[in-house]
Order: structure tokens, then C-alpha cells, then sequence
């Protein structure tokens, strides 16, 4: 491209000077001998009105007058008697070189006046040398012109083109780049718009599989208790039964994690709301954790109102109570309390243990993505809460120490609750 436009340049410069040039070469050429000749013409005139006033006042003109007056000229006086007088001055010049111009008065003098023209023909030389040297130096700086717009074109498009390349092996970063041009500069626009979408869609996808290791390591950690509770229990047909079954509604509830996190990715959740009987749903998360929390000489406890239902859905109420329980068997101490309770606007679950709680420092961050005080990952308090936000709910830190969470569910009844609610964050 850069060859393509100096070469067209220099050709548009060229032909300007082409057009321009000769014809201002001929007509200094033109104005140059007519410029002598009139000077030639004025001289004879003058010669030939000093002729004429020497006659009159009967005084001779000399040769050395006139070769004074008249350098570098060769001039012939004719005036007419018996005999005629014919007076030369100078040199004549070659008959091809000769340039001359005459007068004559009615009284019959005539004049001549001539001059070698080589001196003419040297003024016009050197006034075409100048006129070539313009057209160089319009040359050159239509050529200085063409380089220095080419490195302005081709530069930006090499820029644009990296930048595109970027894109494609996925470093999505704008780039902001403006050159002072509008074509180009709309083109970065594009490129920066795009590689923002891009950039986004990145963090969307690492975000989800970040959000389905961290979310589907729940039930898939209740179903290993399950089978561990088989292994152990091999002997005693009634307890492997009861863990089998508990086991099959561990798979289910993996399948159910599995929706909501598909729901997130499309970023709506298509289902209603519906009317959830909180008695199963806790029943179910103590029968799931239970083992757990024996294991570590810890108990859970259930207090409260029973019989409440709330509005939302089973799977993303259980996700969140799993968050929580999980959060209290790892970080917590002591026995965890899970107390239902209902006002006029909610229905309220708290979960409450006997730990250490929450530092003063992270509880107003708690809920805040990739944010743990305890070496963990920092998702789970962030996911629980957009699954209750997204089934109409809340979640709370209600206090920090000894940590207490709340989830506040919107009670049967709500004018909200045919309403389509989008999925978590």
C-alpha cells in the first residue's frame, strides 16, 4: 500500500509539474526576447531623437559619444544628403545571432540598433534552471508528502490489524487506540467494542465453570457420604436401603444443580415460583448432612415453627441451606441451630452456630465474589445469595460472631409470585 501511494503521488506531481512547468517555460522564454527587443526598440527611438536634435543645433555626434551611451551595441545612423551620411558604432554581430530593432524620422534619418542575443539566450537559461529547480523541489516534497501520509495510513492499519489478530487468539483487551483519523479511528471503535463483548464473554464462561466446580462439590461431597454410609453398613440390609435411597436423592439433587447452573449460563431461570413446604426441604438437608456433622462430634438441631411454606423453588432454597450448613461444618463450632420463623412479610430460616464467627474486618465483605477468611474460595456465600435473590428471596449475615445467617423467603401469597425472576449473577 505504501508503494502504491508514493508511486501514485509522484505521478499526480509529476503531471503538475508537467502542466504547469512547460508553459511557464515558454512564456518566460517569450517575455525574455520581447523584454529585449522593446529595450532594442526604446534605444532606437533615443538614438534616433538625439540624431535629429544634433542636426538642428548643428553639433556633430562622435563615435566615442555614442560607444558611451550605447555599450555592448552595434548601432548604424543613415541620414539622407550629397553625399548620404552613414555613421557605425560597435561590432556587428553575426547575422544569425543578430538582434536588431531600427527607426526613421520624416526628415530621412534612420537608425539601427543591434545586439548579440547570446546574453538573451542566457537569461532565458537560467531562468528555465530555476524553473527546474522549483519542479525538483515540488518533487521532492510531494514525494516527503506522499511518505509521510503513507506512514500515517499504513501504520494505523498495521496497528488495527495486530489488534485483530489479538482477538482472534483471544487476548480480549481494548486497546483504545485513536490515530486522527475518522475511518480508522470508527474502525478501533468496532475492534474496541468487540474485543469488550468478548472480554465479557470470557469472564461469563470462567465464571460459570468456576460457579459449577464450586456448586456441584456439594452434592457430589453428600452422595460420597452416602456411599460411605453403604460401604460401612454392608451387613444391614435396611441401613444400606436407607442410604441407597438417600443416595438416589443426592443424584437428583445433582441433576437439579446441574439445571440451575444451565439457567444461570443463559442467565434466566424459565420456571415460576411455586410453593415450597419447608418441613421436607429441611428434613431432607438433615438427613444429608447429618453424617457429616457426627463425624465431627457436632450436632444439628431443628427449632422453630414447623408447617411454614414459602415461595420459590426447592432447588435453589436447598442449594442455599447446603451453602450454609457446609460454611458452618467447616468454619464454624459447636451445634448448628437451624430456626424457621414467619412475620407478616417473610419467612425467615436461620442458621446459627457456637464458632468463632466473623472478624469485624470481612463481615461487611462476606458476601463479596472470591472473598474468604478461612482458605476457601470465596463462592459459595456469593452464589447462595444470588439463588435467593433470584427466587424472590434474601440472604443475611444477621450477626458475625457467632455467625448467624438468614434467609428471608417471601411468603404464600405474595403478588410477586407468578413473576418470572432472573437466574444468579
Amino acid at each position: 500500500m505504501r508503494r502504491r501511494l508514493l508511486s501514485s503521488t509522484l505521478l499526480v506531481a509529476v503531471i503538475a509539474v508537467l502542466l504547469l512547468g512547460i508553459p511557464l517555460g515558454v512564456a518566460v522564454n517569450r517575455l525574455i526576447q520581447e523584454e529585449a527587443i522593446q529595450e532594442l526598440s526604446g534605444e532606437a527611438k533615443s538614438l534616433l531623437n538625439e540624431v535629429e536634435y544634433a542636426r538642428i543645433q548643428e553639433q556633430p555626434i562622435t563615435r566615442e559619444q555614442l560607444g558611451r551611451k550605447y555599450p555592448e551595441r552595434y548601432v548604424q545612423i543613415y541620414a539622407r544628403g550629397t553625399p548620404p551620411q552613414v555613421t557605425t558604432v560597435g561590432v556587428e554581430p553575426p547575422e544569425d545571432r543578430k538582434m536588431s530593432a531600427d527607426a526613421q524620422s520624416e526628415s530621412g534619418v534612420y537608425v539601427s540598433v543591434s545586439r548579440d542575443k547570446t546574453q538573451v539566450e542566457q537569461q532565458v537559461r537560467a531562468w528555465l534552471l530555476l524553473i527546474l529547480a522549483l519542479a525538483a523541489a515540488a518533487l521532492a516534497v510531494a514525494v516527503g508528502l506522499a511518505v509521510v501520509q503513507s506512514r500515517r495510513l499504513t501504520l494505523p492499519l498495521r496497528d488495527l490489524a495486530m489488534i485483530a489478530e489479538r482477538l482472534g487468539s483471544g487476548e480480549a483487551r481494548p486497546s483504545k487506540h485513536r490515530y486522527g483519523i475518522g475511518e480508522l479511528d470508527r474502525v478501533a471503535e468496532v475492534l474496541d467494542r468487540s474485543a469488550t463483548r468478548i472480554a465479557d464473554l470470557l469472564a461469563r464462561e470462567r465464571e460459570f465453570a468456576t460457579d459449577a466446580s464450586h456448586q456441584l462439590r456439594t452434592p457430589l461431597t453428600g452422595l460420597t457420604m452416602r456411599l460411605e454410609e453403604i460401604v460401612a453398613a454392608a451387613d444391614d440390609p435396611s441401613v444400606v436401603k436407607e442410604e441407597g435411597e438417600a443416595a438416589i436423592v443426592q443424584a437428583e439433587r445433582l441433576t437439579a444443580v446441574i439445571d440451575e447452573l444451565l439457567a444461570a449460563a443463559r442467565r434466566q431461570r424459565h420456571a415460576q415460583t411455586a410453593v415450597v413446604e419447608l418441613d421436607g426441604l429441611l428434613d431432607q438437608q438433615f438427613i444429608e448432612w447429618g453424617p457429616a456433622f457426627r463425624r465431627e462430634g457436632r450436632k444439628l438441631v431443628l427449632a422453630g415453627t414447623r408447617g411454614l411454606k414459602a415461595l420459590g423453588t426447592s432447588g435453589g432454597i436447598s442449594q442455599v441451606l447446603s451453602t450454609l450448613l457446609e460454611n458452618s461444618l467447616r468454619h464454624g463450632g459447636g451445634p448448628v441451630t437451624v430456626t424457621t420463623s414467619s412475620t407478616d412479610k417473610s419467612i425467615v430460616i436461620e442458621v446459627a452456630d457456637e464458632g468463632p464467627g466473623i472478624t469485624d474486618e470481612l463481615a461487611p465483605r462476606v458476601f463479596e465474589r472470591s472473598m474468604s477468611g478461612a482458605g476457601g474460595t470465596g463462592l459459595g456465600l456469593t452464589l447462595a445469595r444470588a439463588l435467593a435473590a433470584a427466587d424472590g428471596g434474601r440472604l443475611e449475615l444477621v450477626r458475625p460472631r457467632p455467625a448467624v445467617f438468614a434467609i428471608f423467603l417471601r411468603p404464600v401469597g405474595d403478588p410477586g409470585r407468578n413473576r418470572v425472576v432472573s437466574g444468579p449473577a
